[in-house]
């Protein structure tokens, strides 16, 4: 009786911590869907500015793996760990940059997030 319980326990316990999380790019992923895992910050700055900041924070702190032009969307690897940056306007010279990042495993990061926005805004200030 007690190891059909611990079986049960530990199925629960699997499925109430595994799922799928979305990308900026409409992709679903396997991994924590809870857990805060994005920053925005938003700047009096045109998009392509702001974009080449985020591409250059990105390649500073770890490797490219992933550029879109057109939904300007860049992915990076830092540390073991996947960036998404996604920058789009909000009225002409106001941009949104979005910032998700994720641990192996699909645990979320807001830690580098946070930095990586903050690394952009510098940036963005030179």
């Amino acid at each position: 009786m007690m190891k059909v319980l611990l079986g049960l326990l530990a199925l629960a316990g699997v499925l109430t911590t595994t799922g799928c999380y979305s990308t900026p790019e409409g992709h679903h992923k396997f991994g924590t869907p809870w857990g805060r895992d994005t920053i925005e910050g938003r700047y009096e700055r045109p998009v392509e500015a702001v974009f080449a900041a985020a591409k250059e924070t990105l390649a500073f702190n770890g490797t490219l793996t992933g550029e879109n032009t057109i939904g300007k969307i860049v992915t990076a690897s830092i540390d073991g760990r996947t960036v998404w940056v996604k920058v789009d306007e909000i009225e002409p010279r106001v941009s949104r940059v979005t910032v998700q990042a994720r641990k192996n495993g699909g645990l979320p990061d807001i830690y580098l997030a946070s930095e990586l926005d903050k690394q952009i805004a510098i940036r963005l200030k030179n």
